[in-house]
């Protein structure tokens, strides 16, 4: 009996997951994919990096990096990713018309993270050749005991 109730709550278990689902994100991200190199544009970074010198264990550093969509369609910045979670970047939530200037914002938080630091930023828009990685880089330095 145990057995019977096993098979058949692990046949409900499965055919209540939605397989289908898998496919339909794997379309929907072709579909995206299509879409963006059919929309493509250009784009020109004014800012690749940015050195913010030392800091001392525990303090943030904003900086937010320039770039102008130089081609004929809107810049769509799909998403800004980071090497660390330490570091946030915030990307524009609206497409950046043909002329217009952007930026993208990143916070580093020092805490804990004495010594160098070097952070990438990974930006996905629909800008052909492909967004430049953006580079964080400084020195965090230990709180000095009084």
């Amino acid at each position: 009996m145990k057995k019977i109730a096993l098979t058949l709550l692990c046949g409900i278990i499965l055919l209540s997951c939605d397989f289908r689902r898998k496919d339909k994100i794997a379309d929907d991200g072709a579909k995206i994919a299509e879409q963006a190199l059919k929309d493509s544009t250009t784009v020109e970074i004014i800012d690749t990096a940015y050195n913010f010198g030392t800091v001392t264990d525990g303090e943030k550093v904003e900086y937010s990096y320039r770039f102008k969509n130089t081609g004929t369609k809107p810049l769509v910045i799909v998403t800004a990713t980071a090497s660390c979670g330490c570091t946030v970047p915030q990307k524009p939530e609206r497409p950046i018309s043909p002329g217009e200037t952007g930026f993208i914002k990143v916070v580093f938080d020092s805490k804990g993270r004495v010594g160098p630091a070097h952070k990438t930023i990974t930006v996905t828009s629909n800008a052909r050749p492909d967004f430049e990685q953006l580079l964080l880089t400084g020195d965090v330095t230990g709180k000095m005991k009084q």
